[in-house]
């Protein structure tokens, strides 16, 4: 019996001329689509420089390691992150304005597909987490915003820094755990969950860092009755040494 033959193999995809700095980029974007979808465990590279049309040797070029390359991935993602915020609250005055924007930015950066898959991997795998740099810098600037917005309130108001690093954190522990067990701890279909329920979240969350980062409007001091302590005085009856009591006056 004849046997049939066998197709032959599939080419291997087309080399592609890229400069240096367009081959760095290409290799990151291709790495961290497979790191949001697998984790650090699924980079690999010889799939990677199949991704991008490159010998494997090209990255190790670029970036040394595979681990160099996951840690670059990670810390563009971040730095990207944090760019946005810091630059946000170094441009003008953190007011309740601009919180809501950056919130929202923030929450579309660890959501499905985003920062907290990445961030969840590493921590499964014990690796040290990239965004602690990030982070630290985050809350010295959101920290000297703090103190700027309190003004003249005196030092005995006057945050302490590692109260605003807990602030950070505690910020980052929600948009994280939203991200990764929300629907299923509001008891939603993972494969549909409910994106309004999402948006409530956000904007309770957003609430909570405005209550912190804007400072309480200037309330006016209580307004006294127009009377003068003596005619208040007067109008009132006064007892007599037999306690009968003799009208005001």
């Amino acid at each position: 019996m004849k046997r049939s033959a066998k197709p032959p193999p599939e080419p291997p995809p087309a080399r592609v001329r890229r400069s240096a700095e367009d081959s760095r980029t290409a290799i990151l974007d291709a790495t961290e689509r497979r790191l949001v979808a697998s984790g650090p465990a699924g980079v690999r590279l010889q799939e990677v420089a199949a991704d991008v049309g490159i010998a494997h040797t090209t990255i190790l070029h670029h970036f040394g390691s595979r681990e160099q390359l996951v840690d670059e991935v990670v810390r563009r993602r971040i730095d990207a992150m944090n760019g946005e915020v810091l630059g946000a609250m170094r441009g003008g005055v953190f007011d309740g304005g601009l919180i809501a924007p950056v919130m929202e930015r923030l929450f579309e950066a660890f959501g499905p597909g985003g920062h907290a898959r990445v961030v969840a991997f590493l921590a499964l795998e014990g690796q040290r987490n990239p965004s602690l740099d990030g982070m630290r810098s985050l809350s010295r600037v959101l920290h000297a915003v703090r103190v700027a917005g309190l003004g003249t309130a005196g030092a005995s108001a006057t945050p302490s820094e590692e109260d605003t690093e807990f602030f950070v954190l505690l910020t980052a522990f929600a948009l994280f755990g939203e991200s990764i067990v929300g629907p299923l701890f509001r008891g939603e279909d993972p494969a549909a969950p409910d994106p309004e329920a999402r948006a409530r979240f956000l904007r309770l969350l957003t609430r909570l860092v405005e209550s912190l980062l804007v400072p309480p409007a200037a309330t006016s001091p209580p307004v006294e009755p127009a009377v003068s302590p003596s005619a208040a005085v007067a109008g009132k009856p006064r007892r007599t040494r037999k306690g009968s009591i003799k009208p005001g006056g």
